[in-house]
């Protein structure tokens, strides 16, 4: 008797054929310079002054709002404390414009406007007391960041114009901006954050 032997089927495997990807810098549209577009260091440094010299001021319209909703006296004090200091930041932009033989001009910072929309929203958001002080600090924290950021690239900026003026002031904002950062960070721990769960 005759035995039959199965005989393997045969497999294919269609080969799955996906189509190259693209690198993100290969599907990146390249950005187009507006005609107003700086085109060397000292017309990005006059730029990031005028930049900076908005986001000052609107940060002085906004400190004391924060500071009227703001409960913990010690974070009340911080902020009415900042305020003096932000209206010195000013006036030391004001000088750098003069030392530059400009005078002193605003343009738009969207990135302080969307700091200080963001600590509107957060004031809005929660209620007064301890988690309001916490919201307070966070946002007001991300503005130092971005202060800090900011004056220590136009330090670096006045240092290789030998701009000593501006270097000098933005040094000086620079460290007052750092202090505020590093008292936020106290307040937040020692006194708000435990009380704020």
């Amino acid at each position: 008797m005759a035995t039959k032997t199965a005989t393997p089927k045969k497999t294919t495997s269609a080969k799955k054929t996906t189509a190259p990807k693209k690198s993100a810098s290969k599907t990146a549209d390249k950005t187009s310079a507006k005609n107003d577009a700086a085109s060397d260091l000292r017309d990005f440094f006059e730029d990031a002054m005028k930049d900076i010299y908005w986001a000052e001021k609107a940060l002085a319209k906004a400190l004391p709002k924060m500071e009227k909703n703001a409960t913990h006296p010690d974070l009340k004090k911080a902020i009415s404390n900042h305020l003096a200091e932000t209206e010195n930041h000013i006036k030391r932009l004001e000088d750098c414009f003069k030392s530059l033989g400009l005078k002193p001009e605003a343009k738009k910072c969207d990135a302080m406007q969307g700091l200080l929309d963001e600590g509107k929203g957060i004031m809005e958001e929660t209620k007064a007391g301890a988690i309001r002080d916490v919201g307070i600090i966070a946002a007001s924290q991300k503005v130092e960041h971005y202060e800090i950021a900011t004056y220590g690239s136009l330090a670096a900026y006045a240092k290789v114009l030998k701009e000593k003026t501006c270097l000098s002031n933005f040094l000086a904002t620079l460290k007052e901006e750092k202090n505020c950062d590093k008292l936020l960070t106290q307040i937040a721990d020692t006194a708000l954050n435990s009380k704020a769960k």
